[in-house]
């Protein structure tokens, strides 16, 4: 009985786009894009099975109805989303999600909202998979936590023929108090890791010193050399008033000879 009322009905629809030829064709006649495709309902039931597109195709008046789907990627934003890490810390995080329609048919067929659907579907991913790290790997692994989300709205939106392709954390703000903390902490460690740097330099000048004394010890000669360039710096110098120590040596000698001339004198 359907079959037949079918029938009738479409043969109906036939005779009517014949009788008001030719402006049934400006409105039975429908052209989709290169990037779009088209799928087409007789009395209710999808015709040919498939998508129709790109170029141009015939609707029967009054029976056919069709829905173009854009195979373009579309990219939206989640809004930010408050979340508790798995280290109890309230977090807000905002996404952007890239996708396109991979199969027109499930995309209108199997859903009803495709676009709606993969919006609510990517909030509540977010917060979930959020849950599940604690703050420093959120900082610290945004394209992990990235492609774990890719990857869960990949495999649930499949059956709508809908492809996410790219999936990337905008941004992650944390409570005042804990931004604080972390300048604080972050400030401390470097001071600890300064004086640290410090106190190596001062021991391996300390390690320097000692070996160049040993060396000098070792050799008069050498002290004496080095007695003559510290002269030189400093008469490079351009100062009104330069003091030039004499070396202990030379004054012993000297005054050792004058003992002696002035014991020969008397």
């Amino acid at each position: 009985m359907g079959t037949r009322i079918e029938c009738i009905v479409t043969v109906a629809s036939i005779l009517f786009f014949i009788f008001t030829m030719p402006l049934a064709v400006f409105v039975c006649i429908k052209v989709v894009a290169e990037f779009e495709r088209a799928v087409i309902f007789r009395l209710g039931r999808l015709k040919k099975g498939r998508a129709i597109g790109p170029g141009t195709f015939f609707v029967l008046p009054c029976i056919d109805s069709y829905t173009c789907v854009d195979l373009r990627t579309v990219s939206f934003d989640i809004p930010a989303q408050e979340a508790l890490t798995k280290d109890a810390v309230t977090i807000m995080v905002d996404a952007v999600v890239y996708y396109r329609v991979e199969d027109p048919l499930n995309a209108v067929v199997k859903v009803t909202d495709f676009r709606h659907s993969t919006m609510m579907l990517a909030m509540t991913s977010l917060r979930n998979i959020l849950g599940t790290k604690n703050l420093t790997d959120v900082l610290s692994e945004r394209e992990s936590i990235s492609a774990a989300m890719q990857e869960v709205l990949d495999e649930a939106t499949h059956p709508w023929g809908v492809k996410v392709e790219r999936v990337e954390i905008k941004d992650v703000s944390l409570p005042t108090q804990l931004q604080r903390a972390m300048a604080a902490e972050a400030e401390a460690s470097r001071e600890a890791r300064a004086k640290v740097i410090a106190a190596e330099g001062e021991m391996k000048a300390s390690r320097a010193l000692k070996e160049a004394a040993d060396v000098i010890s070792e050799s008069p000669a050498a002290l004496q050399l080095r007695y003559l360039q510290t002269l030189n710096t400093i008469s490079a110098e351009k100062n009104s008033t330069i003091v030039f120590p004499l070396p202990i040596d030379l004054l012993t000698a000297f005054g050792i000879s004058a003992a002696s001339s002035k014991l020969e004198h008397d």
